[in-house]
């Protein structure tokens, strides 16, 4: 009988020495890499914190309703959340998630601040790259100090900055947003809008492409408020008319600060062509804005005056404040014209359409 020799399970000593050179340089690369990356790595342990800090302390709705300490007008609000995402779900064609399921209280006070930075003389935002979810032109902070100190340092490198509180975001179905306390302080139109647009990230984000990802947040926001609140409230109710005047006021405010951006647009262009002192730049730069601001009296009539005031030098806005507007509603019409000449208003069929169209995170 012949007998088969057992194989020899022991690692040749070249291929543990190999293995072993393969570690050390991993290392090295992994050691290189936390130095090289050591901002952003920072950056994105902080955020996760803040994150998870959120997720952690946030209560499932369902305990929140059944709390006999919270006002039986806030549990409707909840309960109105809950009423909207099913709306957007059944009745828009956005994804379903477990988001809104949870509720997490700020204490009066804010969590999320967002930094937005654009170049001195022209119309171009500074982007941040993150992994996976692509390039942004705008970078978000739960620790105010970090914020201030981040504007800071790109107020010293020259750029214009705007820093802003946050009402709400989207993980894009990764995590459960909860709901937070502020949005119950909402009206109804605003708390839909605020719902659906966020809903409109977790159902198709596209990256790289953040222009084109909040203006179709913002128009399907808008779109599905109107359509939640003559569906909940009627078509003659007080949530609806107050939601229409109220947006028709914002596409005026919104499209007035568009057409401003165009004249700073051909400003900065001169300036490319002229060679003028940073003096000479400046002054013109704030009369172009102080003309453009003051302007807002004239919207509607002057009959609206949430946004009317006279604007001094040292409380104008800056490129920033326009770059956001370009982030957030420069395509509206776009939206609005293929949406009804195209599809024929059918919007389920518009968002499939979007869908296969645009690859999604």
């Amino acid at each position: 009988m012949t007998f088969l020799k057992p194989p020899n399970f022991a690692k040749p000593r070249s291929y543990i020495v190999v293995l072993k050179k393969i570690g050390i340089f991993a290392l090295f690369a992994l050691v290189g890499l936390a130095v090289f990356y050591r901002d952003p790595l920072a950056y994105g342990l902080a955020q996760a914190r803040g994150q998870f800090g959120i997720l952690y302390h946030a209560r499932p709705t369902t305990d929140v309703l059944a709390d006999p300490t919270l006002p039986d007008s806030l549990k409707a609000r909840i309960r109105l959340i809950e009423e909207i995402k099913k709306y957007a779900i059944d009745s828009l064609g956005l994804t379903a998630s477990k988001s809104y399921t949870t509720f997490y209280d700020q204490h009066n006070k804010p969590i999320l601040w967002v930094i937005t930075a654009a170049q001195k003389y022209r119309l171009v935002a500074k982007e941040w790259s993150f992994p996976v979810i692509g390039t942004f032109a705008y970078k978000g902070f739960f620790d105010s100090t970090k914020a201030a100190t981040t504007q800071k340092m790109l107020d010293d490198e020259d750029f214009d900055t705007d820093i802003g509180e946050v009402s709400a975001w989207s993980t894009l179905g990764f995590f459960k947003d909860p709901i937070l306390s502020s949005m119950l302080y909402r009206s109804e139109g605003s708390l839909a809008n605020l719902i659906i647009h966020e809903m409109t990230h977790g159902t198709l984000f596209i990256k790289d492409n953040l222009e084109y990802n909040e203006n179709l947040a913002s128009f399907v926001g808008d779109y599905g408020a109107i359509r939640f609140l003559k569906h909940r409230f009627g078509a003659a109710s007080t949530p609806l008319k107050r939601y229409e005047y109220n947006k028709k006021y914002g596409d005026a405010y919104a499209n007035h600060v568009l057409r401003g951006a165009k004249q700073l647009d051909s400003l900065y262009a001169r300036f490319e062509k002229q060679k003028l002192s940073y003096g000479a730049k400046d002054s013109l730069k704030i009369a172009v804005i102080q003309h453009i601001m003051n302007n807002t009296d004239t919207l509607m009539g002057g009959s609206a005056t949430q946004q009317n005031r006279r604007w001094n030098k040292e409380k104008l806005p800056n490129n920033a404040f326009f770059i956001g507007y370009l982030t957030y509603r420069s395509q509206q019409n776009e939206f609005q014209r293929e949406f009804e000449t195209r599809f024929k208003s059918n919007f389920p069929t518009y968002l499939a359409f979007l869908k296969a169209k645009y690859p999604s995170l």
